[in-house]
C-alpha cells in the first residue's frame, strides 16, 4: 500500500514545525513501513529547504490560479535518518517562502487571507502533479487539517481532476478551532478568485454559520472517505456544540457534519503516538538539583534578550528570578512544570478570576506553602504573556520563560515532579505523553486525549467540571491533592510516577488502527 500525506508542517524538515501536527507528520510515516506501507510526505517549501538540504528537482507544473499562470516545482529532499519506504518532498513557489515562516499572521478583518491563498495554490499544484503522474498515484491520499482540504474540493468539483476522486481519501482533524474560513467571492483571498470557473455544492463546503464563506475544514470532513480525529474521547466531544461560557469546546460549528460522518461510519478516533527508546520500564532518576536546569535556562534567556535592541521586561525579570534562585540553597523540593503555546486553549482556566486573584495565582500561593516552585515555558498571546510576567514579579516561587527551546523542554520533563496541563480542550496532546515518558505525572483537565492517557490517582491526576467555576474549583482541589500526596505518601507518589513512566502510547499500536480503520477500504 502506498500513502501520500499532504500537510502544512513536517518536523522531519528542520524549520517546518509550529505545532503538534508537525510531530505526527514526522513520526507516523516512520511507523507505517513496519506494516508494509510506503509513504510520500509533501509540504510547501517555506524556507528554501531544497537549497539547504540535499535535494533533487523532480518536476515543474503550470497551473491557472487567480487569473494567472503559476509555475510550481517539486523537489525530493534526502534527509538524514529517513527510513526506507519513506520519501520527503517539498513544493517551491515564491508565495510559499514569502516571509520565511510556516504561517502568516493577518491582522484585522481578513483572518487566514495570506495563508488561505498560499495553501489553495499548494493544493492545486498537488492535484496537477498527480494528474500529470509526476507524483506516484497513491492508494490512500491522507490530508491533514484545513491547509490540505482544498485538494478534496478540486478532486470532487474540478472536471480536470475528477480522476483523483477515485483515490481513497482520509482527512485528519488536528485542530478544529482553526478552520481556514474565507469568503466564496469578493476578495482576492476567496474561493472564486482562486478558481473562477469552479462549480460546487454549497451544502458540502460552505460554512454553516456564514453561508457566504468557504470552510476548508468542513469540506475535508464532508468530501473525504474517512474522517480521523486524534483521540477516541475527542471523537465524542466534537459531536456536540461548543459552549465556551461554560468551558466546553466541541465541534466549533461543525458538530452536525461530524455527527453525519459518524452515522455514515466515516468518523474514527485514534490516539496519536509517542516515540520510546526503551522497551523496559526503569524507575525514574530525577536530577538531584534544579541548578542543572537553571544554568542553560539563563543562557537561553540571555539569547532572547539579545534578539532585540530594546530590553524586554519579561526576560529581564526571568533573569533576575534565576539569579535569586541561584543565590539560595540548592532546590530539591516539589517542582511543577508546564510547557505549551500560550493560548486560551491552554491557559483559559489558569486565567479565571478566583477570590480576587486568578487560578494560577492561587496555585502558586498553595505551592509556596509547601516550599514548591513552578516553571512555565511558552509564548503566544501577548495578553497572557503580560499576565504571567506580572505573576512572576509578585511570586518568588514562579519562573516564566517567555519563549520556546527544545533543550529546555526536554530538561523540564526530566526535572519536574508534576506537569500541569489544564487545557480547555485537547484533541490529543503530546506534552503529557513526553512528561509521562520521563516519569513526571501530569495534572490534566479530563478532555480529549488527556482523558485517554491520564487516569486519576493511577498514572497522574485529573479533574473536570460542567462550568468554568466548577472546573476552576476542581483544578485547585486536584492540585492540592497532588502536592499533599507527594508530601505525605511518598510510596503512593512513587507508584504513580512509575505508572506514568511505564505507560506506552506507541505509534506501532496506533498505526495498526490506521490500517484497519482508516486506510482499508470498506
Amino acid at each position: 500500500m502506498h500513502v501520500l500525506m499532504i500537510a502544512a508542517e513536517n518536523d522531519a524538515i528542520p524549520g517546518a514545525k509550529v505545532g503538534g501536527v508537525a510531530d505526527v507528520v514526522r513520526d507516523l510515516p516512520k511507523a507505517l513501513p513496519n506494516h508494509d506501507i510506503s509513504v510520500d510526505v509533501l509540504i510547501p517549501d517555506y524556507g528554501h529547504y531544497a537549497n539547504k538540504f540535499e535535494s533533487r528537482k523532480l518536476a515543474s507544473v503550470k497551473v491557472g490560479f487567480a487569473g494567472q499562470t503559476e509555475t510550481v516545482t517539486l523537489f525530493e529532499l534526502f534527509l538524514p535518518e529517513t527510513p526506507n519506504k519513506v520519501r520527503q518532498f517539498v513544493l517551491q513557489h515564491p508565495l510559499f517562502s514569502q516571509g520565511g515562516h510556516v504561517y502568516s499572521h493577518d491582522e484585522g478583518n481578513r483572518p487566514f487571507a495570506t495563508d488561505a491563498t498560499k495553501y489553495a495554490l499548494f493544493n492545486l499544484a498537488v492535484c496537477q502533479l498527480l494528474i500529470e503522474s509526476k507524483l506516484t498515484r497513491p492508494d490512500v491520499l491522507h490530508l491533514h487539517d484545513w491547509h490540505s482540504a482544498t485538494i478534496a474540493v478540486l478532486a470532487q468539483y474540478a472536471p480536470q481532476y475528477k480522476a483523483l476522486a477515485n483515490i481513497h481519501s482520509v482527512y485528519t482533524v488536528h485542530n478544529i478551532a482553526l478552520q481556514g474560513i474565507r469568503p466564496i467571492a469578493g476578495d482576492k483571498s476567496s474561493l472564486l478568485h482562486w478558481f473562477p470557473t469552479l462549480n460546487f455544492d454549497k451544502n458540502a463546503i460552505c460554512d454553516p454559520r456564514y453561508n457566504h464563506c468557504y470552510n476548508p475544514m468542513r469540506a475535508g470532513i464532508n468530501l473525504c472517505n474517512k474522517v480521523h480525529v486524534v483521540s477516541p474521547t475527542y471523537a465524542e466531544e466534537v459531536l456536540y456544540a461548543s459552549d465556551a461560557s461554560n468551558g466546553f469546546f466541541g465541534g466549533e460549528g461543525l458538530e452536525q457534519d461530524l455527527a453525519n460522518a459518524k452515522q455514515q461510519n466515516r468518523l474514527v478516533g485514534i490516539l496519536n503516538g509517542c516515540e520510546y527508546t526503551d522497551t523496559v520500564n526503569k524507575k525514574r532518576t530525577k536530577p538531584p538539583a534544579l541548578s542543572t536546569f537553571l544554568a542553560p535556562a539563563q543562557q537561553q534567556v540571555k539569547r532572547w534578550l539579545a534578539q532585540s535592541e530594546h530590553l524586554k521586561t519579561v526576560h529581564y525579570l526571568a533573569n533576575e528570578q534565576i539569579n535569586t534562585w541561584n543565590s539560595q540553597a540548592p532546590f530539591t523540593d516539589f517542582l511543577v512544570t508546564s510547557i505549551g503555546r500560550l493560548t486560551d486553549q491552554k491557559a483559559l482556566l489558569l486565567r479565571q478570576p478566583y477570590q480576587g486573584k486568578t487560578v494560577l495565582s492561587v496555585l502558586l500561593d498553595d505551592l509556596a506553602r509547601m516550599n514548591g516552585r513552578m516553571i512555565i515555558l511558552g509564548s503566544g498571546d501577548t495578553r497572557i504573556e503580560f499576565e504571567f510576567m506580572q505573576l512572576m514579579a509578585s511570586h518568588d516561587n514562579f519562573l516564566f520563560l517567555n519563549g520556546y527551546g527544545q533543550t529546555l523542554s526536554d530538561q523540564m520533563y526530566l526535572h519536574g515532579d508534576l506537569f500541569l496541563m489544564p487545557s480547555s480542550f485537547e484533541p490529543c496532546g503530546i506534552s503529557q505523553m513526553l512528561a509521562m515518558r520521563d516519569g513526571q505525572p501530569c495534572l490534566v483537565h479530563a478532555v480529549g486525549g488527556l482523558k485517554d492517557t491520564v487516569q486519576h490517582l493511577e498514572n497522574g491526576f485529573s479533574f473536570n467540571g460542567s462550568s468554568l467555576q466548577e472546573q476552576s474549583d476542581n483544578l485547585i482541589n486536584a492540585f492540592n491533592e497532588a502536592i499533599k500526596l507527594h508530601a505525605n505518601k511518598p510510596k503512593t507518589w512513587a507508584k504513580i510516577a512509575d505508572n506514568a513512566k511505564s505507560a506506552r502510547f506507541s505509534w506501532q499500536e496506533s498505526t495498526k488502527q490506521y490500517l484497519e480503520q482508516l486506510y482499508t477500504h470498506d
